[in-house]
């Protein structure tokens, strides 16, 4: 009696890896936690005090369904500052959170059967989304000796009559890798909807994450607060998309979930105006934590080819430990206790590799670290 697109849906395995390990916490087993992309930083004091202000202030009500008109600007005022694009704030929907966003696009874009190309690896729910409205995800390898970028080759070979777009996501997760502005040239060349995920930008330690817009209009990106800003819980993002699909994509809105957060938006205000500052040294942090993990790893036989310069995550190739990333993870937590995640959930092509986050203190990483250099020790003596 339970729907089919429910069989369609696979888990996200990295949850399965938490929740696993918050089942040996609660048996008094600490664990360390380098699974989750998630920041551990509190969210900037201006934006708190801005969500505050905001419940006193009564904003505790429907707004507009497309968000409310001065975040829309804030997000144009942003994207003009950083990449030097134009971006009315009629292109602007805000949703609860960036994946909502991908929903409203995909059920905006697709008819079943059409297909959007995605990265192996790439980020695990891409293909659910498209697979939730009876598209098909069509992937296309990436490898780590070329930092994981696309070869533009490569998606011209998976290009079909149905192909309606191509999804790129830099800085990558699980990689951490950019793709660099040539590449994204290349792809944005290509006669397909380009959907961005952008929600990394911002935590780039070497190198610029370039947008798509900087490229071409045919594209939709994806973006918000939670990564950047540290606002997870508030659940806000936006999706900026051409002019002729803001009212297909405001009727699902509607429908499906009325409006965002009104305190959430408020906050999302404050922290594009003001938590400047804030970012900058959450960013100096999170590079100090990027450049000791990626040397730990490298230090106990991790394969690391090109080091990963943004966002939160090192993917590394543990194929010689063993072939079995989904295997190998539980494997760590259950006798390192620490909590990473297997390549396989980003795609086949991700077999073989783990990836790490370095979303977590520096010592508790450095705990991490340690814990899995034993492990490892004791795998080759055993």
């Amino acid at each position: 009696m339970i729907a089919k697109r429910s069989d369609e849906i696979s888990s996200f395995i990295v949850m399965d890896v938490l929740e696993k390990a918050h089942d040996m916490e609660r048996n008094g087993i600490d664990v360390i936690h380098l699974e989750v992309g998630e920041p551990d930083f509190d969210t900037p004091a201006c934006v708190t005090e801005a969500a505050v202000k905001a419940l006193k202030d009564g904003h505790t009500h429907y707004t507009h369904s497309l968000g409310m008109i001065e975040l829309r600007e804030a997000v144009c005022e942003h994207y003009h500052a950083t990449y030097g694009v134009s971006v009315s704030p009629e292109q602007v929907v805000v949703t609860s959170g960036t994946s909502p966003a991908m929903l409203l696009v995909v059920s905006a874009l697709l008819d079943p059967g059409d297909e959007i190309i995605i990265s192996d690896p790439g980020y695990a729910c891409y293909g659910n989304f498209i697979r939730y409205v009876q598209g098909r995800p069509v992937t296309v390898p990436v490898y780590e000796a070329d930092g994981f970028q696309y070869r533009t080759e490569a998606i011209r070979e998976k290009i079909t009559p149905r192909t309606k777009g191509i999804f790129i996501n830099s800085p990558s997760n699980p990689t951490g890798n950019l793709l660099s502005g040539e590449k994204m040239a290349e792809i944005a060349d290509l006669p397909h909807f380009i959907l961005s995920d952008e929600i990394y930008h911002g935590l780039v330690y070497e190198g610029q994450a370039r947008s798509i817009l900087e490229y071409t209009d045919r594209a939709f990106v994806f973006n918000g607060f939670s990564k950047l800003y540290a606002m997870t819980g508030y659940r806000l993002g936006y999706v900026i998309a051409p002019r002729e699909f803001i009212r297909p994509m405001q009727k699902f809105q509607q429908n499906f979930f009325i409006s965002a957060n009104a305190m959430a938006q408020k906050a999302g205000i404050a922290a594009l105006r003001h938590a400047g500052p804030d970012v900058a040294k959450m960013r100096d942090t999170c590079n100090q934590r990027r450049i000791h993990m990626i040397s730990r790893l490298k230090e106990m036989g991790f394969g690391i080819t090109i080091a990963p310069t943004g966002a939160f995550y090192v993917f590394a190739n543990a194929a010689h430990i063993h072939p079995n990333s989904y295997q190998l993870a539980f494997d760590i937590l259950e006798n390192a206790h620490v909590g990473v995640t297997p390549g396989v959930d980003f795609g086949d092509n991700g077999e073989g590799y783990l990836r790490f986050s370095y979303a977590n203190s520096l010592e508790n990483i450095e705990e991490g670290m340690k814990r899995i250099a034993a492990y490892l020790d004791r795998k080759n003596h055993s």
